[in-house]
């Protein structure tokens, strides 16, 4: 029998959809501010996640960067895609507030992702990965096919890819505490309007008045070995040639002149992923949907319904 409430059709949605709205006293009424941390159990560690939006369709999980946590993302962006979906923010094992020894491989970095997602009784995700992120996620859509309906990569590279960066990145990247300035040099255009937008991000972004736990520093150590592990060149003619398996339709996003992961890569991207989409936004870097949150949700927002 089909049970209505608050306009829901419960018959289209599985227990654990209706356990996260009853059980955990969650409802769409819930935003990046508000939504309550939960954590869930996976081979001995528990891992941090929140979840809310409107239970319909596939749910979007994401995947932060370099020592991100669930409050390196931008409320606007977070609480603009969960009008239409649910939204599901994760902090890997070690990272934050999730317990455990931070992986130093993005192949057990996506076999943890998609031991997440399953013990959270989803069949299958929409996945967006932002910079290391990016990585994870072609790892999952490569290991855990099934799993991922459509595919988001943001500010992203490649196993193998360019290795070309801005000589600066360290200084600004290694901080132990990131400073607006480190976020305005790493993840923006230079010019007035794209640091303003800046500043703007970074205002939002610290509107939680419970902010996740800091990574520690075997977070930044365990993740720049696995990039480095990344980034060794593959031999072959075309060495992005496995990027064929990834047969989800892709949404490719990078500034045209990203400092930390070169812009060439996402070009890569869309080249090698059958069925893949680029975008590149102007006077932009990194995070350039950080830059462009309200250009960047009509762009997701019509990939993901299409």
């Amino acid at each position: 029998m089909s049970i209505d409430i608050y306009g829901l059709d419960f018959l289209n949605y599985d227990r654990h959809s209706i356990a996260y709205l009853f059980q955990k006293g969650q409802t769409m009424s819930d935003t990046h501010v508000t939504a309550p941390t939960q954590y869930i159990e996976v081979d001995g560690d528990h891992f941090a996640y929140r979840r809310w939006g409107k239970p319909s369709g596939v749910p979007i999980f994401l995947l932060q960067h370099f020592r991100g946590g669930m409050d390196n993302w931008d409320p606007l962006l977070t609480d603009g895609l969960a009008e239409g979906r649910e939204v599901i923010l994760f902090n890997g094992r070690g990272i934050a507030s999730s317990s455990g020894t931070p992986r130093n491989r993005m192949e057990d970095m996506a076999d943890d992702i998609a031991a997440v997602i399953r013990a959270l009784g989803l069949e299958q995700v929409d996945l967006l990965g932002f910079s290391l992120g990016g990585y994870q996620a072609q790892e999952v859509t490569l290991r855990h096919p099934q799993l991922v309906r459509k595919l988001l990569l943001l500010g992203t590279g490649l196993r193998g890819g360019d290795p070309t960066s801005d000589p600066q990145v360290p200084e600004y990247a290694l901080n132990p505490v990131p400073t607006l300035e480190d976020f305005l040099f790493l993840f923006f255009g230079r010019s007035e309007a794209a640091v303003e937008a800046g500043r703007a991000f970074w205002e939002r972004r610290h509107q939680r008045a419970d902010q996740d736990t800091p990574s520690s520093p075997a977070v930044a150590h365990a993740q720049f070995e696995a990039v480095v592990a990344y980034a060794e060149p593959l031999p072959g003619e075309n060495p992005y040639a496995f990027l064929n398996a990834i047969t989800q339709p892709t949404l490719v996003l990078n500034g045209e002149n990203d400092v930390m992961i070169a812009s060439i890569n996402s070009w890569h991207l869309a080249q090698n992923i059958p069925n893949a989409q680029l975008l590149i936004y102007p006077d932009a870097g990194h995070g350039a949907q950080f830059q462009y949150p309200e250009r960047f949700l009509k762009h997701a927002i019509q990939f993901l319904e299409e």
